[in-house]
């Protein structure tokens, strides 16, 4: 009897926990969705190595973007504190693949992924 009492106390103290964390969860997913990346013009962006960083906490993301002749050629990730969600640093890859930053966001890493494209604009902005 003891340690059916034991069980029901926990059930009910873990209900609400995991649903503190799904909706916490799905507000940093919302907040991320609402960011907004800008497919910037690349034609005034000079030969060099930019440096660009981007939070929504519990993410934190620091890029190092290189660019030549006008296109994305490199980005290396500085710094990467993912909290909670999966590393999305192979977005990267797809944002020299396809000069561009409308890239689909990493499946399971939305938070990341979406700091990760905000870096790498922040840092093209500092170059233009």
């Amino acid at each position: 009897m003891k340690k059916k009492k034991i069980f029901i106390i926990l059930f009910c103290v873990m209900i609400p926990v995991f649903i503190g964390i799904k909706i916490t969860l799905n507000r940093m997913v919302d907040n991320a969705n609402s960011i907004t990346i800008s497919n910037l013009n690349m034609t005034n962006i000079e030969n060099g190595t930019y440096v660009g960083e981007y939070t929504l906490t519990p993410v934190h993301v620091k890029v190092e973007v290189t660019v030549k002749n006008h296109e994305y050629t490199n980005i290396s990730i500085l710094e990467h504190d993912n909290g909670l969600g999966s590393s999305a640093e192979s977005i990267t890859e797809d944002i020299v693949k396809n000069q561009s930053l409308d890239v689909d966001a990493v499946s399971g890493a939305t938070v990341s992924s979406k700091c990760i494209l905000k870096a790498v604009e922040n840092a093209i902005e500092k170059g233009e």
